[in-house]
């Protein structure tokens, strides 16, 4: 591609997070143009499809048979992101999915390799990188900041009522979503290895409250290859309201505190030495009403600079797999009641 032509975007799947997609396509329509909707829901395909005046498709193959699209991009249920993707990669279509990226490992591995072959790009969303919060804080452990990490902490203190799960047959189930590790919180597995390094070994529990298949609570032991050790607690049973979505690394050189309700704030910031960005922590701060962030529309960018030749993938789809494995060593560790080691062994 170049960099004299928009990209022609089709969205597969109009619900909860699709509007974080319509609306960074909107926000960057010099870079791309929206050419169909897909939905299997027709009231919801009706409504897209009028409302952004581009067909629409109640089947992904329809649209990749019917449109001449450069990318697709996956708001449907995890448990469909990998045949999708698939059927994406074989029309020469690139791809990028919502989080998780399957909810299966054996799914993950197949849409990374069906993309690589068909010499496809596969993109998976980590909006929370690039808020400020954690730009800053990724900064920091670049630069070696901290030392040598001793401990590093994470909560997930959310909620998520019953009505939200009933608001569709496959909310809440193994198969087609995945529990509150694997869905709601997974942004937050990410940053497990992102930030800190590769996973050495982990052992989860977890337990569910809610009527669902899978778990609205859990935690996890972690210890990093780099010697360093932590735990993260997620549950989606907070009362009344979503609480607080945390990190906190303590290292031999620096102490730094991320809170609020969604990494938003840098709470704790002490450095045995100083840097020129240090003045900045206040303006890192931003008040949020989603957990959601202000991320996906700079991932949409990075995804428009790498098709047009421009950029590297700041998350691509072997990307994508690190946190993937995690999630799936994480239930693997609950369901047998042991400790599980990386890189997984299947």
């Amino acid at each position: 591609m170049n960099d004299k032509k928009k990209i022609r975007i089709a969205v597969v799947g109009c619900g909860r997070i699709s509007k974080n997609h319509f609306g960074s396509i909107q926000q960057l329509d010099q870079e791309f143009d929206l050419i169909a909707v897909c939905d299997t829901d027709l009231d919801t395909l009706k409504e897209h499809s009028e409302r952004y005046n581009v067909p629409g498709y109640s089947s992904l193959d329809s649209l990749l048979e019917k449109e001449n699209v450069d990318l697709v991009t996956l708001c449907t249920p995890s448990g469909v992101h990998g045949q999708q993707a698939i059927k994406a990669a074989k029309h020469g279509v690139h791809v990028i999915t919502e989080k998780p990226m399957a909810t299966k490992w054996e799914d993950g591995l197949a849409m990374a390799r069906a993309c690589e072959q068909a010499g496809v790009k596969l993109f998976v969303v980590k909006q929370n990188r690039k808020n400020s919060t954690l730009q800053m804080l990724k900064r920091a452990v670049s630069e070696g900041r901290f030392g040598k990490i001793h401990m590093v902490h994470l909560n997930v203190f959310w909620t998520r009522p019953q009505e939200y799960y009933d608001r569709a047959e496959w909310s809440g189930t193994w198969d087609m979503d995945g529990g509150a590790f694997m869905n709601q919180a997974t942004h937050y597995v990410d940053l497990l290895h992102w930030l800190i390094g590769p996973v050495e070994k982990i052992h989860a529990f977890t337990s569910t409250h809610r009527q669902i298949e899978v778990e609205d609570t859990g935690v996890v032991n972690i210890k990093w290859r780099n010697g360093g050790i932590g735990s993260m607690a997620v549950t989606m049973c907070t009362y009344p309201k979503n609480l607080e979505g945390s990190i906190t690394i303590l290292g031999e050189k620096g102490t730094v505190r991320i809170g609020g309700v969604a990494v938003n704030e840098i709470q704790e910031w002490n450095f045995e030495d100083e840097r020129d960005y240090d003045v900045e922590v206040a303006n890192a701060n931003y008040q949020t009403t989603s957990v959601y962030g202000f991320g996906h529309p700079p991932y949409f960018q990075n995804v428009a600079d790498v098709l047009n030749g421009k950029a590297k993938p700041e998350t691509d789809g072997r990307e994508g797999l690190k946190s993937l494995e995690l999630l799936i060593a994480i239930y693997r560790s609950a369901r047998d009641g042991v400790e599980v080691g990386l890189p997984l062994n299947i």
